[in-house]
């Protein structure tokens, strides 16, 4: 026997799950860096947790290294005569699949992910591989090595671990014949088998659904800890599945009673619709400003003396309509503009990314360059950058300007050397340009240079305040850029007839408020809307998100076209509560004036007061009207969404109008063919 169990163990099969088996790990080497690199954010794993924690690791890890070795697995078991198998190519070739596959997909995927995972707080999908074609990818990969440097070397080290081990075991014997040969074709039959099925399923019965994202919850009590189990390239190849999987909660005509994302302007009466009618737009989405840099929206965070990181922005806030509770509906950037200009959230992958975009649609920017609107995107990036020029085009924006088109006229010394133009150089740029434009415009500007690498221009650093985060002084010095835009530009004839909007497209990666580090939290961003003479000056302290903002501002501007929004306008839709939906890698977040509502779109998981940021006290078998309202909200408003995107059409629905006449050169309420 013991014979029979030494020779067993130089068969093929023997060989094989010795090579998988180093996957493994690797792949546990990997979390463990992932774990220390991120321990902030994920918190500290009590004892009890550990076995459910390892269960749900090993069916992820199962599936990602099936979906890396696919190709090495079946070379090794092809039944081969020793002979051919033996040759010098054919092991070769399977030396450098198993290596090259391994370092790219396991090593280097989940270490980036490491760090990925630190600045949005989830993992990296496909959705990140459609807007990873910059022309500095490059660039800003070596950027994130540099400063990563000690996982670089841990992944070359995990790397030449691999490389080690496959070589030191290499002699095999025939196992074609004999007992031993019918032990090792078993053998590799079984484990071939229970790999692919365990693997790529997620179980060995028939009643095994595929695996998703979202199984992680089932082995960890916070996403945070969800997001710890997964692992790539498991997540990149379970987020490119294009189907809209989603519950039809309600018939039609309870639908519609419920929620409809169709809003009708003729119905509004409000003093405040149309009081600026006629004013320019300027839409600045503000990279990584999160409520905790403001004092103004903060002030627990900061002493008497202390003035906070957007001293600037504090000071228009006191004078404008300045939404406190205001959240963003993503966690990266490309969530945004969908989000902002277009009231368009992203309930999975983001909107903008997917061929869902492309489908029929009115937009703000739209519907005010159909009312004589003349539109302009500011980016400071390289054309093309994110996929943001592209949709600015799809939501109605006619004119582009980048960096090439600021370098045109402004030479290329105010490159910040990882994403673009610096800030405060490309706001004049703008401010120069929105001079030359029609008026009345709109014209948006996305910021850059709040993000990582976190740098400024060296004649700033040492007279911005250095902060406790990295982004602290970044931060800082993009208020200063807005601050010195405003004293550039305010003696400007178009200076005074335009509607200033400001809102982050999410909270920055680095925190230093507990409570950013939990939901809402997470979500909370600046936002608000300023007109120069003060007369929009007042605290919003209901919920709010990105979405509200372009209804909001069409009932400002006296649209009176009928439009599609997934948000409200705060002014004249008294019938739609405040509500903010929030979609998750998991769940949605439901979030009301009074609660935070965890919901799995089938059931209510946790229903938790906003004080409570550290969801210690659930409230869900104590539900209230008030949470039985959001839930069915909710229900009726991911409805709404998926039969929209699946549909490619984003317009109102028709409706027999009433008497009042639109204004004058307004189209009529376009309807689905």
């Amino acid at each position: 026997m013991a014979n029979l169990i030494a020779r067993a163990a130089r068969t093929r099969f023997a060989l094989l799950l010795w090579r998988i088996a180093m996957v493994y790990v690797a792949m546990f080497l990997c979390r463990v860096a992932f774990y220390c690199y991120n321990r902030d954010l994920i918190g500290s794993i009590s004892t009890g947790e550990i076995w459910e924690l390892f269960k749900g690791t090993l069916l992820i890890d199962n599936s990602s290294i099936v979906y890396a070795n696919a190709v090495f697995i079946l070379l090794s078991i092809v039944p081969l005569p020793l002979r051919w198998w033996s040759r010098r190519w054919y092991q070769g070739a399977m030396f450098w699949i198993y290596i090259i596959c391994n370092a790219l997909l396991v090593v280097a995927a989940n270490l980036g992910d490491t760090v990925y995972f630190h600045y949005t707080q989830k993992r990296c999908t496909a959705d990140e591989i459609f807007f990873a074609d910059n022309g500095n990818t490059a660039q800003l990969m070596l950027k994130f090595a540099a400063d990563n440097w000690h996982l670089v070397i841990f992944g070359m080290l995990v790397i030449a671990g691999l490389v080690y081990t496959y070589r030191r075991r290499r002699e095999v014997i025939d196992m074609t014949c004999g007992r031993v040969g019918l032990f090792a074709r078993t053998g590799v039959m079984l484990f071939t088998i229970w790999l692919g099925i365990s693997g790529v399923r997620g179980g060995m019965t028939g009643m095994t659904r595929p695996i998703t994202l979202s199984n992680a919850m089932l082995y960890a009590d916070s996403p945070a800890k969800a997001y710890f189990i997964l692992s790539n390239p498991f997540c990149v190849i379970r987020s490119m599945d294009m189907r809209l999987d989603y519950e039809h909660y309600f018939d039609e005509e309870q639908l519609s009673r419920i929620y409809t994302p169709s809003h009708y302007p003729e119905d509004y009466t409000s003093e405040m619709f149309g009081r600026y009618k006629g004013y320019n737009v300027m839409l600045v989405i503000l990279e990584s400003f999160s409520a905790e840099h403001s004092k103004y929206l903060s002030p627990d965070l900061y002493s008497e003396t202390e003035q906070g990181y957007t001293p600037f922005l504090d000071s228009l806030m006191q004078r404008s309509l300045t939404f406190t509770r205001c959240y963003a509906n993503g966690t990266v950037s490309v969530a945004a503009p969908p989000a902002i200009w277009s009231s368009m959230p992203s309930y999975g992958k983001p909107h903008m990314l997917t061929p869902y975009s492309l489908g029929e649609c009115r937009p703000m920017p739209r519907l005010l360059r159909e009312e004589g609107y003349d539109t302009a995107f500011f980016c400071g990036s390289e054309r093309g950058s994110m996929g943001f020029g592209a949709y600015a085009h799809i939501a109605g924006v006619d004119r582009l300007f980048s960096m090439e088109d600021f370098e045109a006229l402004h030479g290329d010394g105010e490159f910040d050397g990882s994403w673009g133009i610096w800030d405060e150089p490309f706001l004049g740029f703008m401010g120069e340009q929105m001079g030359l434009m029609q008026q009345p415009f709109f014209a948006s500007i996305f910021t850059l240079t709040s993000h990582h690498p976190f740098n400024v221009p060296f004649k700033y650093r040492d007279t911005l305040p250095e902060g406790t985060t990295r982004n602290h002084r970044p931060v800082a010095y993009t208020d200063m850029s807005i601050r010195r835009f405003f004293e550039r530009f305010s003696g400007e004839e178009w200076f005074d007839r335009t509607i200033f909007v400001f809102v982050a497209d999410h909270v920055s990666s680095e925190k230093f408020a507990e409570r950013t580090l939990h939901m809402p939290g997470s979500h909370h961003v600046v936002g608000f809307i300023h007109v120069p003479d003060g007369s929009l000056s007042r605290r919003y302290d209901s919920v709010v998100s990105q979405v509200d903002f372009a209804p909001t501002l069409l009932g400002l501007l006296g649209n009176r076209q009928p439009y599609f929004a997934i948000g409200r306008d705060i002014f004249n839709e008294p019938d739609r509560r405040p509500i903010v939906l929030i979609r998750t890698m998991f769940d949605y977040e439901i979030i009301i004036d009074d609660y935070i509502i965890e919901f799995d779109s089938h059931k209510v998981k946790g229903v938790y007061l906003h004080g409570d940021y550290k969801h210690r006290n659930n409230l869900r078998d104590s539900v209230s009207a008030e949470v039985e309202w959001a839930v069915e909200q909710a229900k009726a408003t991911i409805q709404q969404y998926f039969e929209h995107v699946g549909r490619m059409y984003y317009m109102p629905d028709d409706r027999v109008l009433s008497d009042k006449p639109l204004d004058a050169g307004a189209d009529a309420p376009t309807t689905q063919p």
